[in-house]
């Protein structure tokens, strides 16, 4: 950002009477930063960080550099030809075959800032999972399958082959394509001991390396990346949280000890934020600052991050036990357990491959672990699920309001997709604890709606017509909990094979909803049931069925999950899965249902030789009776829904205004009762 001679003395004659002893260089810096990081809920809280309190001039003037550093920092159209070429650039001048470029950052989280998008920038896919593998004459991406259509929409095919990450995977291409002797390059960072294995792995068998390099690749050619995001760091109270920093770090540390390690290295956020009792702003849709920690058995922290993100009163939250320094001093921390010989826990699943190469040059011993953080994290306490249930009335009450309005207005072909995603964001802000969406919103109306992962553009942006199929994703967070929901609304009447189709994912919906299962079973034994109805039929989806949400903390969260991929944590009372089946037919429309729903004990029947457990359903949204075929349910299906909308009824009916109180009274009427009608007409036949 920069300023003439007279407005730098201007400014800081204006810091110094507000008593901000920072020059303006670093004043300015921190401006950037704060650019780079999302905008949030509270577009001034970020003004604390440099004094507070400022007066109102200075204020002014500070937020409106802050938007000259935004519209600076703003992204170029893509460009991936050239962009490519300049790679190769750099490929040919350090002698390297290819290089390995990932969707992720250092901390191997799904939502990364604007400086670590390199893919996107690369490439032009914006897709949450993805690689690319780049030579010097040819290239390919690498996604799953809710990106198969979105990848092909955003990446051109003359520049990238498409690949199926599972279905062809990027070590049978490498085995193809690598040269015999030549090196592929990565970032040390940007991978995990296990991907590194597997990489190294796969280039040896052609006689080539996996080369780690100094300096990413990508960023070499970046002009204008943006600088790392300063987003306010603040403390997140035990009246949300419900334990105390210091009981978690003791349980946390009991482990270590029990396992005789001298410590660990926490590289996701989202542990450190769980583990300390903080909360951030640095990526979008996830309350988390960017950091690193080192929790010794001891139950100290030696926390890495920005100084300049904390809150007043954050130090005094941390206590004595938990120490501050800048992300750049952690390689000495590392080598100070090298030199003490500790052994030191690393999950090679999520340690930045660097991490684990500066701790084995500096003499420390390895001991692979999964992240001791993740399991305590995902069984909630009371005290969190308590605020869980609560974020979820609230949440419900606005999604009761946004589909009154969508019910009013859509059939009339004028509603966007575009329209209707601010729409549910205007219905969310309404409640004073709204803290923005917990993910970007799906708002997908026809064809649209087979894009799994899809997101609404000016070039994508479709009606919503009569005939047709509208599916909504979004969620919220609110400081007591994160919410997930995903809605598929008939506009008009809908086609039978639309109400066929829609009601075996219900089915399957209706299965996980309702079993019960011996504690110790994992997600991945449960998924069949909830494809079970669309296998008969000869149908399934690309996707899991349900994945981990944390508790204002990431939507998508570990290690729990419900899908096809072999899992081995068990399902604990407390943890949190999503429920989400669907069926997609490509280029027509796309359908799924999707609640969250909490682990619990389930009752036992007489004589049950293991202890059960089930799950109870948070969210509470209607589900579009117009789109159920009753014919195809069971009568305890049916009693689910009903029993089911009673419930969404009874809860969000006194939180709402009296006309969508009278529309949710309409969308949540018993199934049952239509079906009994439709049998004695048919019977009268």
């Amino acid at each position: 950002m920069r300023l003439t001679r007279r407005e730098r003395r201007a400014l800081q004659a204006e810091l110094a009477g507000a008593g901000v002893t920072a020059s303006i260089d670093d004043v300015l810096d921190l401006i950037d930063g704060v650019a780079a990081a999302p905008p949030g809920h509270d577009p001034e809280a970020w003004l604390a960080l440099v004094a507070h309190p400022l007066p109102p001039p200075l204020k002014t003037r500070l937020m409106a550099r802050l938007h000259e550093a935004r519209a600076a920092q703003a992204p170029t159209p893509p460009d991936p030809e050239g962009r490519l070429a300049l790679l190769r650039t750099q490929l040919r001048r350090r002698r390297l075959a290819g290089v390995l470029v990932p969707r992720g950052d250092e901390h191997q989280g799904e939502y990364v800032p604007g400086y670590s998008e390199r893919l996107a920038w690369l490439t032009g896919f914006s897709g949450s999972a993805g690689l690319a593998i780049v030579l010097v004459d040819r290239a390919a991406m690498f996604i799953d399958g809710r990106y198969t259509v979105q990848v092909r929409q955003q990446v051109p095919e003359a520049l990238f082959e498409f690949h199926h990450i599972m279905d062809s995977p990027p070590a049978r291409w490498i085995a193809r394509f690598l040269p015999a002797g030549s090196r592929l390059a990565y970032d040390p960072w940007l991978l995990t001991p296990n991907q590194v294995a597997n990489y190294t792995a796969a280039c040896e068998a052609v006689g080539g390396r996996f080369t780690p390099v100094t300096g990413n690749l990508v960023d070499a050619v970046w002009r204008g990346r943006p600088p790392p995001p300063i987003a306010p760091v603040y403390s997140h109270g035990i009246a949300f949280s419900g334990r105390t920093s210091s009981e978690k770090r003791h349980d946390v540390a009991a482990r270590l000890i029990a396992d005789t390690q001298d410590a660990t290295v926490l590289s996701a956020p989202d542990s450190i934020a769980w583990l300390l009792n903080i909360r951030g702003g640095d990526v979008p849709h996830a309350p988390l600052p960017l950091a690193f920690a080192i929790l010794r058995a001891n139950t100290s922290v030696q926390l890495f991050l920005d100084p300049r993100k904390l809150t007043a009163g954050v130090a005094s939250h941390l206590g004595d036990d938990v120490s501050v320094a800048a992300p750049g001093a952690m390689a000495a921390a590392l080598d100070q357990l090298g030199a003490e010989r500790r052994l030191v826990r690393i999950d090679p699943d999520g340690t930045p491959d660097w991490v684990v190469r500066r701790l084995k040059r500096a003499g420390a011993r390895i001991a692979r672990g999964a992240d001791p953080c993740a399991r305590p994290k995902a069984v909630k306490n009371a005290v969190e699920l308590d605020g869980i249930r609560a974020a979820h009335r609230r949440d419900g009450a606005a999604l009761a309001g946004f589909l009154a309005w969508l019910d009013r207005e859509a059939p009339s072909g004028l509603v966007t997709e575009a329209d209707a995603a601010d729409r549910i964001d205007a219905f969310r802000s309404a409640a004073d604890t709204f803290r923005g969406a917990s993910f970007p919103t799906i708002s997908a109306a026809g064809p649209n709606g087979a894009v799994v992962h899809y997101r609404v553009g000016a070039d994508t942006d479709r009606h919503l017509e009569p005939g047709g199929l509208y599916l909504v994703d979004s969620g919220g967070q609110y400081p007591d909990g994160t919410t997930d929901v995903t809605r598929t609304i008939a506009i008009g009447a809908p086609s039978d094979e639309m109400r066929q189709r829609f009601t075996r994912v219900l089915k399957g919906h209706i299965a996980i909803a309702t079993t019960r299962f011996p504690k110790g079973t994992t997600g991945s034994q449960l998924d069949t049931l909830a494809r079970l109805a669309l296998w008969d039929a000869g149908l399934d989806y690309d996707h899991g069925t349900g994945h981990g949400v944390g508790a204002y903390l990431s939507v998508h969260e570990g290690p729990q999950r419900i899908s096809k991929q072999p899992n081995r944590v068990a399902l604990e009372a407390g943890m949190i899965v999503s429920n989400e089946p669907g069926y997609y037919r490509n280029g027509v429309y796309g359908i799924r249902i999707e609640n969250l729903v909490a682990v619990v004990p389930a009752p036992a029947p007489a004589g049950a030789e293991k202890e059960l457990l089930g799950f109870e359903t948070l969210t509470l949204a209607p589900i579009d009776r117009s789109l159920v075929d009753p014919t195809l349910l069971t009568a305890e299906e049916i009693h689910w829904l009903d029993t089911y909308h009673a419930s969404v009824q009874s809860t969000i009916g006194p939180l709402i205004d009296p006309d969508t109180r009278d529309w949710l009274a309409h969308a949540t009427r018993p199934l049952g009762a239509d079906r009994a009608a439709l049998g004695a007409a048919n019977g009268g036949e």
